[in-house]
């Protein structure tokens, strides 16, 4: 293997107090062609993931000092390496110890004395699938997506895009890596109605003019739920009107009122006209939409925006 060949291949950090067990998992992971970095205590492993980020970490669950659970709490609380599979090592395999794995952010765990076999199947199995989201991600990254990943089991928020993370921060949502209540509650409900094959609803979270709109996607290899938001206000959505059927402002925000089931007084009281005023118009939008009917017009309005929101 050359040296080019090595900086490219994928990375596992193995972390392990006792050294005959890193020098086993060592060679057989490097025969296997992967780049093997180790640690023989918990803090070195955190500096070690947070300079490398490795693409899975084979963690040892009993340490002395900082053991693996508090290793595995500690990169999940981290956003630089919360997305990174771990892989927990334990000759415990109590119910209570192995539940403590998955609560701490563990992806799976293979038992003591270890098998380099097993290993590498498990190994392989999560590097396939972290390579997968790799490139989903850095794919949503590019375009721009709000997206973010949650465990509903746990709470936790196991990565999220920039503009994600932004938006949390800009609704007063950003608590760490545990989502939001108000998300969790409506995850949970969602999931419920998918499984009784219902239309699930999406989640809108109002401060102040603006709206955050939660909408459930697809679940990851690694168990995760998928979540888009996108924020809407009452502003954005005249503009989109505006640009949509190339209406003026006014008569973008008279179709937006009736949209909203405002009638003309109504419409007149918000901008601040008559109803006479409103009324003509709306007849300037009917003309420019093709339509006759209120109920039409609105009709045709939410439709061209639902699109333009979701490409």
């Amino acid at each position: 293997m050359t040296a080019f060949d090595r900086l490219t291949t994928d990375i596992v950090l193995v972390v392990d107090d006792v050294p005959e067990n890193l020098s086993v998992l060592h060679d057989a992971l490097d025969e296997s062609g992967y780049t093997v970095l180790v640690a023989t205590n918990g803090e070195t492993a955190l500096a070690r993931a947070r300079q490398a980020l490795p693409d899975v970490v084979l963690l040892d669950a009993v340490m002395p000092g900082m053991d693996g659970f508090e290793v595995a709490r500690a990169l999940k609380a981290d956003f630089s390496t919360q997305h990174i599979p771990i892989v927990f090592m334990t000759g415990l395999t109590e119910t209570e110890h192995v539940v403590a794995a998955f609560e701490a952010g563990g992806a799976d765990y293979v038992t003591k004395p270890i098998r380099p076999k097993e290993v590498l199947a498990r190994i392989s199995a999560h590097m396939q699938a972290a390579r997968l989201m790799k490139q989903a991600r850095s794919a949503l990254d590019a375009y721009g997506q709000a997206t973010l990943a949650l465990r509903p089991e746990s709470g936790r928020i196991t990565w999220q895009t920039p503009l994600a993370r932004q938006l949390m921060q800009d609704f007063d949502l950003a608590v760490g890596d545990r989502a939001p209540a108000a998300v969790l509650a409506w995850l949970e409900s969602a999931l419920q109605q998918r499984g009784e094959g219902r239309d699930v609803l999406p989640l809108s979270l109002a401060r102040g003019a603006k709206r955050l709109v939660c909408t459930l996607h697809d679940r990851t290899p690694e168990g995760e739920w998928l979540v888009v938001m996108r924020e809407e206000s009452d502003a954005a959505a005249i503009e989109a009107l505006t640009a949509a059927f190339r209406l003026t402002g006014r008569e973008a925000e008279v179709l937006y009122w009736v949209i909203k089931g405002k009638t003309n007084r109504d419409i007149g009281d918000i901008l601040g006209t008559s109803p006479r005023t409103v009324h003509k118009h709306l007849e300037h939008v009917f003309e420019k939409l093709g339509v006759e009917t209120r109920t039409a017009a609105a009709a045709l309005a939410m439709n061209r925006v639902r699109a333009l929101a979701d490409s």
